[in-house]
C-alpha cells in the first residue's frame, strides 16, 4: 500500500469515526420504542376500493385512523408506521398499508398528531353490499407496527377491524317524467 492509499484510508476512518454516531444518533429498541407513543381515537370501518352495479361487483377494503401522542421528552419527526391487515383464522397477510407521518413538522412532547389514515391494498370481494353483512367469517384484525431512527419495527397494537362499512350504492337512474 502507498502512503497516499494509506494516509486516504486513515482520513476515512477518521472521519467514519467521527460523524457515523452523531448522523445516527441513538437508535431505539423495540420496547424503547413501544414507549414513545400511545395510539388515541382509533377507528376503524370497511371502505369501497371498486364498485360497478353492472355487473355486480363490490370489493371493500379494511382502513383504519388514529392519532398518536408523543410520550417522549423530545420532539419526534419522520415516523414510519406499517397496518398489517389479516382476515381472522387465516394466516396469510391480507394487505398492508406504508405510511411516513411526521415529515414536515415534529411532534413535540405531550402533543398529539393530526388523524393518521391507513387503507389496506387489498379487501374482500362480493356483489352486493347484502354479501358483507351476511357473512358471519367476514372477520378482520389490524397490527400496527411503528419504526423510527433505523429501529426495527415494534408492534404498538392489535384491533379487530370494526364490521362498519362506508359505502352506499348508487341510487338507480329512472327517467324524467313529463
Amino acid at each position: 500500500m502507498t502512503k497516499v492509499s494509506s494516509a486516504i484510508v486513515l482520513i476515512l476512518a477518521v472521519m467514519a469515526l467521527t460523524f457515523f454516531p452523531t448522523a445516527c444518533g441513538d437508535i431505539p429498541n423495540t420496547e424503547e420504542l413501544k414507549n414513545y407513543f400511545e395510539v388515541l381515537d382509533f377507528n376503524s370501518k370497511w371502505v369501497k376500493k371498486y364498485y360497478s352495479p353492472w355487473p355486480e361487483k363490490l370489493t371493500l377494503v379494511p382502513q383504519i385512523s388514529f392519532r398518536i401522542k408523543n410520550l417522549t421528552e423530545k420532539a419526534i419527526k419522520h415516523v414510519y408506521f406499517n397496518a398489517i391487515f389479516k382476515v381472522r383464522g387465516i394466516q396469510e397477510v391480507q394487505g398492508d398499508d406504508l405510511y411516513s407521518a411526521l415529515s414536515k413538522k415534529p411532534l413535540m412532547p405531550g402533543e398529539v398528531s393530526d388523524i393518521i389514515t391507513m387503507t389496506s391494498n387489498y379487501g374482500a370481494e362480493g356483489k352486493r353490499l347484502n354479501d358483507f353483512k351476511s357473512n358471519p367469517v367476514w372477520k378482520a384484525t389490524v397490527k400496527l407496527f411503528v419504526k423510527y431512527k433505523g429501529s426495527r419495527y415494534a408492534l404498538l397494537g392489535e384491533w379487530e377491524v370494526s364490521r362498519d362499512i362506508d359505502f352506499k350504492p348508487d341510487e338507480p337512474l329512472t327517467p324524467e317524467k313529463k
